[in-house]
């Protein structure tokens, strides 16, 4: 087999990045995209995408450098099994230059603004909207629109969806990142309640709680927002993992501000689909929910279960990985949330996931996330690499479902069976060894670009079983709770006058609010006085109005654009 040659050289702050500068390869190729020489001298072709890109000599004396952050858990790219069947199968020769997440964020802007000595692309590279104008607007980026014509699973791709071609096209009508689409129908909500059914059984049992019945303890249980309440105050008061403290049980407990098992479905029971950005389309306007009165009678009836140690305080401080690791062993959680209780708890066969809350006036909703399905700027390639038409018929093939489930989870060999099933799927392979499938997908799978969306899921390879679970779940008890009217805020193109905004105000409304909340939540709540303050300074200095109308604005092109095509 092939092997891609490892590279050992770390970024330092003069960015010296090893065999960079436009392609690192031999030959007068390099010096030009001539198509025709291209396509006669090493068998340059893009229109069977099952066939190799070049032929043996187009192997040897063309290559490309890519620049990557990875996963401190990940190989090496170069050493990747995935990474060396691209080659063998496209013979387009790649070095893989990785770094630390870290190390790429305080380098980034030193890679763009050494114009003598770059790679030819950047992988996980993390552009937003602002970076991705502000760098085509130098020339620095390639305006990869522009060549479409080569990447035939793309410009499928971009036919039939034209949702995602809107939200990759810039103010100047280009495409200049290529976008990773992972749509399971997941990320829209981003939480499920889970209730410890021995506990709420012992509860029931006591008589410290009305209205249920020991027959009513299964999946999709509806408490009231009272029921909750007393089912918690009994968590609190008694030794509910029997260990003789009655001190150490967590009756409700989640991550604040963590892109899941956060505490916005709190806030349904007061009608409101908040998120992390407090920005939720309704009846396609842009809503903030900070500025609807339900928000402040949400945060004192919350501020008041954490008051009373219904809710734990470490809840605002602990981590993702803190939380995970306390739900295992002794049992101390009584509700929490989360995707499921398996992630969670050492004994998830013991909870039960819980319809949304009524709220004290009879609402029943949850949270809508703004967390994309269709992330842009994950792969950028820069103006004037040589034979770019090669690379970006390479990057094409990730698109490929077949590719793109082995970037995503790992390859053929290590993660999937050789053989298919009896419908043509991808089979995860039996795992052997210690390693969990997290820990071998982590591994073994680059990330990055991929397109899996209906057709991969139903013809090319299953959903992984926890994610399978997670989305029967939220079909059940989350997703019939969200009205129609109302949607998560989708990837926006701006303007660059519209970006100046965003720029100038943003960043201080989101602190202010972020300021506010946790002081509330963690006080008692808010007064008169205190509120009056809060309105008046979102439509005063912190400019929410501004903000507003760049995002309604960007939203109604978008609206637009899917309507036109």
């Amino acid at each position: 087999m092939k092997k891609l040659v490892p590279v050992s050289a770390i970024l330092v702050l003069a960015l010296s990045l090893s065999a960079c500068g436009g392609g690192g390869g031999a030959g007068t190729v390099q010096e030009s995209s001539d198509i025709d020489t291209l396509v006669s001298e090493y068998g340059y072709q893009w229109t069977d995408t099952s066939a190799p890109i070049l032929n043996e000599k187009g192997a040897q004396e063309i290559s490309f450098n890519i620049y990557s952050s990875k996963n401190a858990s990940a190989l090496d790219y170069n050493d990747m099994k995935i990474m060396q069947d691209l080659y063998e199968s496209t013979n387009v020769y790649v070095t893989w230059e990785n770094v630390s997440e870290s190390v790429y964020g305080q380098q980034k802007n030193l890679i763009f603004g050494n114009t003598s000595d770059r790679p030819d692309a950047i992988y996980h590279a993390g552009m937003s909207a602002g970076e991705i104008i502000k760098y085509a607007q130098r020339n620095v980026l390639l305006p990869i629109s522009d060549y479409l014509e080569y990447m035939p699973n793309l410009s499928k791709i971009l036919e039939e969806r034209p949702d995602i071609k809107s939200q990759l096209t810039s103010e100047d009508g280009k495409i200049y990142s290529l976008p990773r689409v992972e749509e399971m129908g997941l990320l829209q909500n981003p939480n499920l309640l889970f209730l410890n059914k021995n506990w709420a059984q012992a509860a029931i049992d006591a008589g410290a709680v009305s209205g249920i019945s020991s027959e009513d303890l299964k999946d999709g249980l509806t408490l009231t927002a009272a029921q909750m309440e007393s089912m918690l105050t009994y968590f609190r008061d008694n030794d509910m993992n029997g260990n003789g403290a009655a001190d150490d049980e967590r009756p409700m407990n989640f991550v604040y501000n963590n892109w899941q098992g956060n505490q916005c479905d709190l806030y349904g029971m007061f009608g409101l689909n908040d998120n992390l950005e407090h920005r939720v389309v309704v009846d396609d306007k842009i809503t903030y929910t900070v500025q609807d009165d339900r928000f402040r009678e949400a945060t004192n009836f919350i501020a008041d279960w954490v008051s009373k140690g219904l809710i734990d305080k470490v809840s605002f401080e602990q981590s993702q990985d803190n939380f995970l690791a306390n739900g295992k062993g002794l049992e101390t959680y009584g509700a929490f949330y989360w995707w499921e209780s398996e992630t969670v708890v050492s004994n998830p066969e013991d909870y039960i996931v819980c319809a949304p809350i009524i709220g004290p006036n009879g609402d029943q909703t949850i949270c809508v996330s703004n967390n994309p399905e269709v992330s842009t700027g994950e792969v950028i390639i820069f103006n004037g690499v040589p034979n770019v038409e090669v690379l970006l018929t390479y990057f094409d093939r990730y698109y490929d479902p077949m590719i793109s489930a082995q970037i995503n989870y790992g390859p053929i060999g290590i993660v999937y069976e050789e053989e298919l099933d009896e419908n043509g799927m991808l089979v995860q392979k039996e795992l052997t060894g210690d390693k969990t499938a997290d820990e071998l997908r982590l591994q073994n799978a680059p990330l990055g670009i991929i397109y899996l969306s209906d057709y991969a899921w139903n013809n090319v390879v299953h959903m992984e079983p926890k994610a399978q679970l997670r989305l029967e779940r939220l079909n059940a008890y989350a997703k019939p709770y969200v009205p129609e009217n109302v949607k998560p805020t989708p990837n926006l193109q701006f303007t660059l006058e519209e970006l100046n905004t965003l720029s100038s105000y943003e960043s201080n409304l989101n602190d202010y609010i972020r300021t506010n909340l946790i002081k509330w939540l963690m006080n008692g709540g808010v007064s008169d006085a205190d509120w009056t303050t809060f309105t008046n300074d979102l439509n005063g200095r912190t400019n929410l109005t501004a903000i507003q109308k760049v995002y309604q604005d960007a939203y109604d092109r978008y609206i637009a654009s899917e309507e036109g095509n």
